[in-house]
């Protein structure tokens, strides 16, 4: 009988623990879409947690916490467009790999994008034909920089303002990012975008910080020849 009793309390705590990582999977989902309601009505549940020991019970809210702050963190991070860093998710990560970078008397570069006319093309064509140029540009990106996440950092910066942080000498200038970019591909049901490019260079034997790399980049895609035109089928590398 106890050791029916023992496999019977086994089950019992893991339909319960089951039903409590769920409730806060759904705890981080109603933070994010702002669901007040339903936030009160999970928290409500997790503080009772049914079928625990009072142990068990603080491991799973501490969790379930713990996850929802992670998300919320996710969320102030990134841009919820393309999925890349948003500005202060960018300045926040690209500091510490410039930081590495200084450390470890490494050369680093910080590419600047603005799609041309935006504005114009959103207020003309619509919002929508717009967010599909925003998002293009934000998956061209991912295909420059393959490292992304582990050695180079992305962003988007603004509404029509990207950039990218490597340390690898293969986008040292703005020539070579022009010419892969130009690089055609087998899709040609993209929309043309036109892009300005500025690049900045960071020289660790005296380091810059990265707002000032920020600057000269942008101020660089005003220079002559800072425009590159990709057809359709030409807005991936």
């Amino acid at each position: 009988m106890s050791e029916v009793a023992s496999v019977s309390g086994l089950a019992d705590s893991g339909a319960a623990r089951a039903r409590n990582a769920e409730l806060g999977r759904q705890l981080s989902v109603a933070a994010m879409e702002g669901d007040d309601v339903r936030i009160t009505r999970l928290l409500s549940e997790l503080v009772r947690c049914k079928g625990l020991t009072r142990g068990q019970r603080i491991a799973l809210q501490q969790k379930a916490l713990l996850s929802l702050v992670q998300s919320l963190r996710s969320a102030a991070l990134t841009d919820g467009l393309t999925g890349l860093y948003n500005r202060r998710g960018f300045v926040q990560v690209g500091t510490r790999v410039l930081d590495l970078a200084a450390r470890d008397e490494q050369p680093a570069h910080l590419i600047y994008f603005g799609i041309d006319q935006l504005t114009r093309i959103s207020e003309s064509l619509g919002r929508t034909v717009g967010d599909i140029l925003v998002r293009q540009t934000g998956n061209l990106l991912r295909d420059l920089f393959p490292s992304y996440g582990v050695y180079e950092v992305l962003g988007r910066l603004g509404r029509d303002e990207f950039a990218a942080l490597t340390t690898s000498d293969q986008h040292a200038s703005r020539q070579a990012i022009m010419l892969r970019v130009r690089r055609p591909t087998r899709s040609s049901d993209m929309q043309a975008l036109n892009l300005s490019v500025g690049v900045a260079h960071f020289n660790p034997q005296r380091p810059a910080g990265i707002d000032e790399l920020l600057d000269s980049a942008r101020r660089a895609m005003n220079e002559p020849i800072s425009h590159v035109a990709l057809s359709g089928s030409a807005c991936a590398v």
